[in-house]
């Protein structure tokens, strides 16, 4: 079955080429003029991912992804934007999106992030049987611990020391993607293929923005920093 798609655009020819783009790639699209739209359309029908203008008459993108999200609606959004400040797309983040792509774009880019978001939500295929072997079984809520901050994968929940840390679902990944690794710095390209399943190039600030954001929920005035930039690199998590 095609994937559903609901696009929010208010640029008319922007959005009739990205219909008939999405169209081609094998989405089903419902396309929608403003965010007032795409709020009805999303209670109406929810759609397996959804594409947002930030900036729209009335009721923008961001509006419509913090309502969504208020109402505990978790599809994946990515927003399209023409604001390239990282404080813009911050406040997108903020907001509950997932992915964000700077116009003008490659249609094929936008493409490439709507397949790893989907790739992200899609259920985990049947696991083949395997012969039964005699294993010590795990125990459940099983922690993951480094550098101060521990985690708790299963429940998708994360402190740093006796705070518990609010996290959307890109920062929790990144976060339990670095603590698996701690002292070990990871690459960008690792990164990337780790938590969106796509590089998407030495040119992105994707990953950037959502370790300046992760880091803003880690650190606390007085103690050391535990998401450290290898420049050139990539980033490795240790304390001090």
């Amino acid at each position: 079955m095609p994937h559903t798609l609901l696009l929010a655009e208010d640029d008319r020819a922007i959005r009739n080429a990205l219909e008939r783009a999405l169209t081609l790639e094998g989405y089903r699209v419902t396309a929608v003029a403003d965010g007032v739209e795409a709020l009805a359309q999303a209670h109406r029908s929810r759609p397996d991912v959804l594409v947002l203008d930030v900036m729209m008459p009335g009721i923008d993108g961001l509006q419509v992804c913090r309502v969504l999200r208020a109402e505990g609606d978790r599809t994946p959004v990515l927003m399209l934007t023409a604001l390239v400040e990282t404080a813009d797309r911050i406040a997108g983040l903020d907001a509950g999106a997932d992915d964000y792509v700077v116009k003008p774009f490659d249609v094929e880019e936008v493409f490439a992030r709507l397949r790893a978001l989907l790739r992200r939500v899609a259920p985990a295929p049947d696991p083949v049987p395997e012969p039964v072997v005699e294993t010590r079984p795990e125990p459940p809520g099983r922690f993951l611990e480094a550098a101060g901050l521990r985690m708790d994968p299963q429940a998708r929940r994360a402190w740093r020391g006796g705070r518990e840390l609010e996290l959307t679902r890109t920062e929790f990944e990144l976060l339990e993607l670095l603590i698996r690794h701690a002292g070990i710095v990871l690459d960008h390209s690792t990164i990337y293929d780790r938590i969106w399943g796509y590089d998407f190039g030495p040119g992105s600030k994707n990953l950037a923005v959502y370790v300046g954001y992760l880091r803003r929920k880690l650190d606390e005035p007085g103690a050391p920093q535990l998401i450290h930039t290898v420049r050139g690199v990539g980033y490795v998590l240790r304390e001090g």
